[in-house]
């Protein structure tokens, strides 16, 4: 069986993300190209993660439907995962970012999630990142920019065995050889984010879960490297107390005094527990964000994925989701309409700490509209609190984003020399985000004709 991610629509503005196809059960992700002519890229140094808010009772439950169940809802019988130490190696022409981006992560997963997991030369390694051209992934699964495969080291070996048992999650009984095809033509965060992803569920849970709002391990695609929360997952995952080829009873019984110890401070606090998210509602939110369907096709799978929310009584980010894809999907139609969404989007992704990135990502559109709309100083408060939270999630595309949109809000105030620097320094950002010189000009055209003034004028 196979675990595949496919493209939704952008999540802010014309960004980029992904969620599933149809083919289930190999872990991928969606794709996005490579830059001269700008200000060098930047890069984000020092990893700054929050510790989880969930309850222990809540990260149990969710430990064991991340962990013995595939997306596919196939149930998994055994946890299976690498004994001993780790070995990853690189093959393939990896891009420039590939290496120092990889090195960061490993250092991560060793500080944070305890997993004793090492870069090495040898051919032999349990995990082999693989650096290939994004038309040679696509020639094997056409809407994935990055998967992970169990039992093969090279894109060739997947070939062969890819319908064979060899290469199946469900049938795997302990992890020993696996390897990741990384696009080597991409944007470096694309890269990166691919690297977090597919090694995360090379290492740990294969299972991804719309109810987890913190988590790489959430088809909603909003974080793109590992959080607080799925460090500690992982940890939980490597525990001295789990082993391979446990039952999923033999881990529940576990899991209580792992958590304690992993994460006292959610000892005490009362479950949310969260219900399961129906089928129904995942399939709409695919149909309305996903490829294959028309406007109108998408507009009424969104409406069907708010109705289910409200049916089902949530309030959570969920329901939060729901009104912000309807938001996205309306912009071209009733650009007001939408505005309603993404203010109560906003709304139901609250205040907490773990939906912080989703209130940046809503305040982009609130921020356009607004100038769009001719008010810089609403604007200006609407962006300014999402900065450093974009810049913390370590998100270029959405961090250049906002610095652009706030640039635009400064000229229009005013600002005008200060409103240029902040432009300038956006650059250095989106050459990471976005990749190719062409597409951060892109971006800035798209903002810069948000501006009232400009489309006056009948130029950018």
């Amino acid at each position: 069986m196979l675990k595949a991610r496919r493209f939704i629509l952008p999540l802010y503005l014309l960004l980029g993300a992904c969620m599933p196809v149809s083919q289930p059960d190999i872990p991928t992700r969606s794709a996005t190209s490579v830059v001269s002519g700008l200000p060098p890229m930047k890069v984000f140094s020092v990893p700054r993660p929050s510790a989880p808010v969930a309850s222990n009772s809540d990260m149990a439950r969710d430990f064991l439907d991340l962990s013995f169940t595939l997306e596919s809802g196939r149930s998994l019988s055994t946890l299976t995962r690498f004994e001993g130490p780790i070995t990853v190696t690189v093959s393939g022409s990896p891009p420039p970012s590939l290496a120092p981006d990889l090195t960061r992560l490993l250092y991560r997963l060793r500080k944070e999630a305890g997993i004793n997991i090492s870069l090495t030369n040898s051919i032999d390694a349990n995990i082999t990142v693989q650096a290939v051209s994004r038309a040679d992934i696509r020639k094997h699964l056409p809407s994935a920019a990055c998967f992970v495969v169990p039992n093969v080291r090279t894109l060739a070996e997947y070939k062969t065995n890819r319908r064979t048992r060899k290469v199946s999650w469900s049938q795997l009984t302990k992890r020993e050889t696996l390897a990741i095809f990384i696009p080597n033509d991409t944007s470096a965060q694309e890269v990166r984010d691919c690297l977090h992803e597919e090694l995360a569920q090379a290492l740990g849970p294969l299972n991804d879960l719309y109810r987890l709002p913190d988590s790489v391990f959430n088809d909603d695609n909003v974080h793109t490297v590992l959080t607080g929360y799925d460090m500690t997952i992982l940890r939980a995952y490597y525990d001295p107390a789990l082993r391979n080829g446990m039952s999923r009873t033999q881990v529940a019984d576990k899991l209580p005094s792992i958590f304690a110890r992993l994460n006292p401070r959610g000892q005490g606090k009362p479950a949310r527990r969260l219900n399961k998210t129906p089928r129904v509602w995942i399939d709409a939110v695919q149909t309305a964000l996903g490829p294959g369907a028309d406007p109108a096709q998408r507009r009424s799978a969104a409406a069907e994925a708010l109705q289910v929310a409200k049916a089902m009584g949530w309030t959570d980010h969920r329901l939060a989701f729901s009104h912000y894809a309807m938001g996205r999907l309306l912009q071209a139609v009733d650009p007001d309409a939408a505005q309603d969404h993404f203010v109560l989007s906003q709304r139901y992704f609250g205040a907490g700490p773990d939906t912080a990135l989703h209130r940046a990502y809503v305040s982009s559109q609130l921020s356009a509209y607004a100038i769009s709309s001719g008010r810089s100083e609403d604007a200006l408060y609407l962006l300014t609190p999402h900065l450093d939270t974009a810049m913390r999630h370590e998100n270029a595309a959405l961090l250049a984003t906002l610095m652009m949109l706030r640039a635009e809000a400064m000229e229009m105030s005013g600002r005008v020399t200060e409103g240029r620097q902040v432009r300038l320094d956006s650059l250095g950002w989106a050459r990471y985000g976005f990749g190719s010189d062409w597409a951060v000009r892109a971006k800035l055209r798209e903002i810069a004709s948000l501006n009232p003034v400009r489309r006056s004028r009948g130029g950018l």
